[in-house]
């Protein structure tokens, strides 16, 4: 198994990885989803306070909380290729390679691209209000380190279909053509590059 890392700052483009990895049938787990998943459980409401609250509580005491579960997750497969998504400091990185070989990839996209985006997808957890407040908190946690001490990068400026055939270019050469999943469906790809919130 080999596990690819997808880092970026928020709306950077990471959520390409996640319609990449659907269409292809590969196991695909972001810790946001687990700290969606716990307010769910918890019964509150979803915005981008309480996704602060309870991400900081999941990551504590040592930070690494909410990757211990991804990870887990992602243990219990036995596919050529996983995606783990949102590590924010490379104590995070060196914790998974620990248990599998990795390649980081790093979504870049400048800052006003980013806001934007934010503007745009309307997403509970999101704010474009606090957009600079959430760009430090994450680089607080350190994201910026596995950001520039990716394995590879994909500058997203473009389009989906850009992006998509960029990170399609690393799994093959990090997996090989013979271990790189087929497409689903044509119908399923053409959904997911529809899909308005790519731009996480």
């Amino acid at each position: 198994m080999k596990i690819f890392i997808i880092v970026g700052m928020p709306a950077s483009g990471k959520n390409i990885a996640r319609m990449y990895a659907q269409s292809k049938g590969m196991p695909y787990y972001s810790t946001g989803d687990i700290v969606r998943e716990e307010i769910r459980n918890r019964g509150l409401e979803e915005d981008a306070v309480t996704t602060a609250r309870v991400s900081d509580e999941l990551r504590n005491p040592d930070g690494m909380g909410v990757t211990r579960r991804a990870l887990s997750r992602a243990l219990e497969h036995h596919e050529t290729g996983v995606f783990l998504e949102e590590m924010r400091s490379w104590q995070e990185v060196e914790l998974i390679r620990q248990h599998a070989p990795t390649v980081v990839v790093a979504f870049l996209a400048p800052r006003e691209t980013r806001r934007e985006r934010v503007l745009h997808r309307a997403r509970a957890d999101d704010s474009a209000d606090a957009f600079d407040e959430r760009d430090m908190r994450e680089i607080a946690y350190g994201t910026a380190i596995p950001i520039a001490r990716a394995d590879t990068y994909i500058m997203n400026t473009g389009s989906l279909d850009d992006g998509r055939t960029a990170l399609d270019a690393i799994v093959g050469d990090h997996l090989g053509a013979g271990d790189l999943p087929r497409n689903r469906s044509q119908g399923g790809v053409v959904s997911f590059l529809e899909d308005s919130s790519f731009s996480c």
